[in-house]
């Protein structure tokens, strides 16, 4: 483990200052404040904004150069600032040697709490601006380029009858971005592909599909009505990246691990026709949503829904938790009443190509 130098403490550098050095007793009858609390004070006093978002920036590099490159600062500047922190807190919160950047339990510890402070002030600055502009008449609608453009046409055509001069404002975006912008209450509500459970967020699911596959139409798979990950062992895989879809990424390859299933090799896409162009050229096996096989299995190519209860694409509605606006909460009921009247919880069918 690389070496580091020990740092002052924060008890430290509050003894030195002139009012302990003069002896005073770390209770002050004066104010009522106990050494400790005073303490506490001077360290809140001396971190500042730029400190948070280093420290979260390097938590999520693991690199000092890659994490100055996204603040678009200097490494030796960033090196300082963490420095600072580290002098402030008492407290190693990265171990970096010349190979890697580690984070301390107490540095994860820090950069989790200053993530949640980063999201509320980028909120509170957001809303204020907002609020300024008259936006309750305004939603911000987020969805995923990923998930059926059924979903986002029946959100983009609600009326409400009670704000009848609302009118949406919507962005596409992967949902993990679409996510921290809800988070962050740039988006009132956003359409995402379901990640990781958010204490943060309200989610309701939408919609609940099998993963689909693509491949040649001459395949073995191809005389089958639905297939499982058993029927792909030792073939090229091609999956979207996981940046694009995290969770379902994580779950393809836990389950192919648990089931002692290997791909040969993985190509990492980010649409359903790059995919197919991996399949055609390497007569490989695309793991797509059921929209995308649909729109890309022609010319020789075919689409089958797969068994594994596991693999399942699903889409949910996010909003903020503590995002209590009438509009929205209308927005939602309506959106949930036409998806129901249309059909949507019984899976809208496509047929099988080839």
């Amino acid at each position: 483990m690389p070496h580091q130098a020990r740092l002052p403490t924060v008890n430290e550098k509050v003894l030195n200052t002139p009012e302990t050095d003069s002896g005073a007793s770390p209770f002050d009858p004066m104010t009522g404040a106990s050494q400790s609390f005073r303490m506490r004070s001077w360290a809140m006093s001396q971190i500042e904004i730029h400190h948070l978002r280093g420290a979260v920036a390097i938590a999520d590099e693991l690199s000092f150069s890659r994490a100055a490159s996204r603040l678009k600062i200097t490494q030796p500047a960033l090196t300082k600032q963490i420095q600072v922190l580290e002098s402030i807190l008492g407290t190693i919160l990265f171990l970096r040697s010349n190979q890697r950047v580690e984070i301390t339990d107490p540095g994860k510890i820090f950069v989790e709490n200053a993530r949640t402070s980063l999201l509320s002030l980028d909120r509170a600055v957001f809303l204020t601006r907002a609020a300024a502009k008259g936006a309750e008449s305004v939603l911000n609608f987020g969805s995923s380029p990923y998930v059926d453009p059924f979903l986002i046409a029946t959100m983009l055509s609600l009326r409400l009858p009670l704000f009848s001069t609302f009118h949406v404002h919507a962005y596409s975006n992967l949902s993990p971005q679409l996510t921290m912008q809800v988070m962050t209450g740039e988006l009132d509500i956003a359409l995402v592909a379901a990640g990781v459970p958010n204490r943060q967020l309200n989610s309701l699911e939408v919609s609940n599909q099998p993963l689909y596959t693509l491949f040649g139409r001459d395949e073995p798979a191809a005389k089958k009505q639905a297939v499982s990950l058993a029927d792909f062992d030792d073939r090229v895989w091609v999956l979207f990246g996981r940046h694009v879809h995290p969770v379902l990424y994580e779950e393809i390859l836990s389950q192919s691990f648990l089931l002692g299933i290997r791909p040969r090799d993985i190509q990492h896409v980010t649409s359903a026709e790059e995919a197919a162009r991996f399949v055609t050229q390497d007569r490989g096996i695309a793991f797509l949503t059921r929209t995308g096989a649909w729109r890309v299995a022609h010319h020789g190519l075919t689409m089958r829904p797969m068994t594994d209860q596991e693999l399942r694409v699903r889409t949910t509605l996010i909003t903020r938790g503590d995002n209590n606006s009438r509009l929205l909460s209308d927005f939602v009921r309506s959106a949930m009443k036409k998806l129901k009247s249309n059909g949507i919880a019984r899976q809208r069918e496509l047929p099988l190509t080839g």
